[in-house]
């Protein structure tokens, strides 16, 4: 096991990770830009960097400040949390130059699964369903319109190297293919450096339903459920659920054990989700995420794993203590997205807590990293907690969560409580029929 972990990170889940080394007994060590000098993941760690001025490009993104922090400190091994340098293949390269472990994904499984294109020809060679659709980039809009019309309308131009809804568009019909993939190609290129996009089938009232695994250096491989990621707001999440209202048991193994067996045939190493579309019984692949994911603390909820302590054995060339059949899930979690944001319009709100009371009681969860006093700067996420809620049945954890978020308080700043507040009273939500346009329907209706 490591003796010392450098955290390359911020926020929460900087000091989620920083949690999980001090119960295995390791050193943990923070980096941070100037702006986060007061954080509270750099007051809890047992050592701290500075590596940069505010805009992360200069910090958080800044490799040669990072590996440098490692080597001043000893740290053996690189936590990267997610965002930032989590999937970026280079950086892990890097890592590994330097005689340090990265705490995820091998470079050659990140590189794989951050080319959009490239990944769902590798899943598909492994069994996983995907979404009807080209079969590499598309090229001039004549061969986009032959495309489509095979396919079907209303189809998704998506950036090959995408993700969090950019470079994403929806051409309902022929007339609107030429200016989706247009601006889908300049959303692409200013974003990601690169303007490749590929073309799939629009599904028209799909669930965003994900499944969470875990692979150690010898083979093995367990998946710990699935988790409904449906209600978003222009492709960010905002709520999530495990296990999913929208799935039985009998569904939940199925899918389960498909995305297991394909990730053995792959070779897979560490914490990843699969992440699939839903509709009329379904599965239709969209991507993987090879790193931790935000809201992983609804899977710890219904297994009892924790999934950071398992990333690090793992890194640690432990092999995995739990077998698929030792794994139970047991009730229902649900985690909100508490963001520093207006709960309608969603425009940023950076400032001071002036207060701040968090909820408490059984199965009530709180992963956050402000306090009151602190304030919040206007150069990263939004987020700034997030309420997990466990129960035994999906209506007690509703109104478990209902409780919670109504004692939740964080002043000073507008934050989107309000919206879940309201959302946890909704007809539709409380049935759990809703689906990946549910969220953007209800706000239209509220800002109209």
């Amino acid at each position: 096991m490591f003796e010392k972990i450098l955290i390359a990170n911020r926020g929460e889940i900087a000091l989620r990770i920083i949690r999980a080394c001090k119960e295995l007994g390791i050193a943990t060590v923070a980096v941070h830009s100037t702006a986060d000098s007061d954080a509270m993941h750099v007051r809890l760690a047992d050592e701290s960097v500075c590596i940069g001025p505010p805009p992360a490009a200069q910090s958080y993104l800044n490799m040669p400040s990072i590996i440098a922090a490692c080597e001043i400190t000893g740290a053996e091994a690189i936590h990267p949390g997610y965002g930032f340098l989590a999937e970026n293949a280079r950086f892990a390269e890097i890592v590994e130059e330097h005689g340090i472990v990265f705490i995820g994904p091998t470079p050659e499984h990140i590189r794989l699964m951050g080319d959009k294109i490239a990944a769902i020809k590798a899943v598909k060679e492994v069994g996983i369903p995907t979404v009807p659709g080209s079969d590499g980039a598309v090229g001039s809009d004549a061969e986009a319109a032959k495309m489509a019309a095979n396919i079907g309308y209303p189809v998704l131009i998506k950036a090959t190297a995408g993700g969090g809804g950019r470079g994403m568009k929806v051409a309902a019909k022929p007339a609107d293919l030429s200016l989706a993939l247009s601006t889908a190609r300049t959303e692409a290129k200013s974003a990601f450096g690169n303007d490749e996009v590929y073309m799939e089938k629009y599904l028209q009232h799909p669930r965003h339903i994900e499944v969470q695994v875990l692979a150690d250096s010898v083979g093995n491989v367990v998946h710990l459920g699935e988790r409904d990621c449906s209600l978003q707001r222009r492709h960010q999440k905002v709520w999530e659920e495990a296990g999913s209202p929208a799935l039985n048991s009998a569904q939940r193994y199925e899918i389960g054990g498909v995305v297991t067996r394909a990730l053995e045939k792959l070779g897979y190493l560490g914490a990843g989700t699969i992440e699939f579309l839903y509709e009329d019984g379904r599965f239709y692949f969209i991507e993987m995420n090879t790193r931790l994911q935000v809201e992983h603390p609804i899977t710890e909820a219904i297994t009892g794993i924790d999934i950071v302590r398992e990333q690090i054995r793992i890194a640690g060339g432990a092999p995995l203590e739990l077998k698929q059949k030792d794994i139970v899930f047991s009730g229902h979690a649900i985690e909100c997205r508490i963001n520093a944001e207006n709960p309608f319009t969603f425009q940023p709100s950076p400032g001071l807590i002036t207060q701040f009371h968090v909820p408490g009681g059984l199965g009530v969860r709180f992963d956050s990293h402000i306090y009151s006093g602190y304030r919040i700067p206007p150069y990263y996420d939004s987020l700034v907690g997030k309420l997990i809620v466990h129960a035994k049945s999906r209506n007690e954890c509703l109104m478990r969560l209902r409780r919670a978020l109504d004692e939740l308080v964080v002043g000073g700043i507008e934050t989107t409580i309000p919206l879940h507040q309201a959302l946890v009273r909704e007809h539709d939500i409380l049935n759990g029929d809703y689906d990946n346009h549910w969220l953007e329907k209800y706000l239209a209706k509220k800002n109209a």
